[in-house]
């Protein structure tokens, strides 16, 4: 079918559909092109919401405005729940009625955080952060003073750490493992991040969870008291898989795709945070939940949807800013023989990853010229001498030649 002749549809427009759709337009399909979300905002990218939207009070940033969608020819609705799907007929149904037809779906649906209801009905408030509407919400109730429990600490948790502080709150992060950001894999920069926020009078309970809500603050697991204005729940996300369950795709913890993003079911894609893909650095199928691969596979799938032979295989990349300090992560540190460069006290190193003498991943504080190497020694695969790599005099760039 030639593209001019194709539908496509895309619900979800977040950041891994608009990118979708820029992509296609970019590759010159000049078919229908409809992109549904059930947010009611423009598509935006997340990272704004527990960074510059919390610190300050930054107005959001949108992808693009409502007359450049039009301009390239996509009929966006947003506020629009998609409801159901019917592959036969190739329609997708929205929860107001109205019906659009397609020949090629993409699956952008993302997900959503993972509620703790046991802390929703008590006497103090209960946040969660996931759009744009919660980071304003936020924001108006973290207020000079106030003390605020995160209950999570993983990356969204101490980013929404360092903002509160930055605004002049008592914080406190209680974390069910044995210590912060456990999902990098890496004692070494678990260890930094919890010492960097306790500089900055950050509260720690480790190994704790929140039990209950009462008057003044939380009870946690072992049955001591933690007092709190105001929950802060970052315990991860669940994929959206409501429109996969009506397409009868297995449902799994993700919708599984191949390289090139397509599903069990012809004509039928899934692309970002809602994608379950293999990692060849993790070893398993996982989702990938962060800004790059929403950006990268999502333009990828979107070629392959026209016939292009576009295998996506991803090096996992995410980065954080908390106060002064980047940290990027790339591939996994789970299970790896860990070696650090550098002074792991000081404002600058960076870890690297070895599996059977192979570079599958890697983090950098305050280093993203060693993050640039590393995304490509993972990606390339390289095996480079670990007694190099041991060596603080050795560049690490000679490692891409091994």
């Amino acid at each position: 079918m030639a593209h001019g002749q194709q539908s496509i549809a895309i619900i979800g427009a977040g950041q891994a559909g608009g990118r979708a759709a820029e992509a296609l337009r970019a590759a010159q399909f000049g078919g229908a092109l409809t992109v549904i979300g059930g947010e009611r905002h423009l598509p935006y990218e997340r990272p704004q919401l527990s960074k510059s939207m919390l610190i300050e009070d930054a107005a959001p940033k949108f992808i693009r405005s409502a007359a450049e969608w039009t301009s390239i020819g996509v009929d966006l609705h947003v506020g629009a729940n998609a409801i159901g799907c019917d592959v036969e007929r190739r329609v997708i149904g929205l929860q107001d009625g109205r019906e659009f037809r397609f020949d090629k779906l993409l699956l952008a649906t993302g997900t959503r955080p993972r509620r703790l209801r046991k802390l929703e009905n008590g006497p103090v408030p209960v946040a969660y952060l996931r759009d744009l509407d919660d980071a304003v919400a936020l924001r108006g109730k973290m207020l000079d003073g106030c003390r605020v429990l995160l209950v999570g600490g993983g990356v969204i948790g101490l980013e929404v750490a360092a903002a509160a502080v930055l605004r002049g709150c008592a914080v406190t992060v209680v974390e069910a493992a044995d210590d912060v950001l456990a999902q990098v894999g890496s004692a070494t920069i678990s260890a930094y991040f919890r010492k960097l926020h306790s500089g900055r009078g950050v509260s720690f309970l480790l190994g704790l969870t929140a039990a209950a809500n009462v008057e003044g603050g939380a009870q946690l697991s072992d049955g001591s008291f933690c007092a709190a204005d105001l929950i802060l729940i970052g315990i991860g996300v669940v994929p959206s898989l409501d429109l996969a369950r009506s397409l009868g795709l297995p449902l799994e913890s993700g919708i599984r795709v191949d390289r090139s993003g397509a599903t069990e079911i012809p004509g039928v894609y899934a692309a970002g945070d809602v994608a379950l893909q293999w990692s060849h650095c993790a070893q398993r199928w996982m989702r990938i939940e962060n800004w790059a691969n929403a950006q990268d596979q999502a333009a990828s799938v979107a070629k392959s949807m026209l016939g292009g032979d576009q295998p996506y295989e991803p090096a996992s990349w995410f980065w954080t800013d908390q106060y002064d300090v980047n940290l990027q992560v790339v591939g996994t540190l789970n299970g790896v023989e860990e070696i650090v460069r550098g002074d792991a006290a000081g404002a600058k190193f960076c870890v690297i990853g070895l599996r059977d003498g192979e570079v599958v991943g890697g983090a950098t504080v305050n280093s993203p010229k060693d993050m640039a190497v590393l995304r490509r020694l993972v990606s390339l695969r390289k095996r480079p001498s670990r007694s190099d790599l041991e060596n603080p005099a050795f560049d690490l760039k000679r490692a891409l030649a091994s």
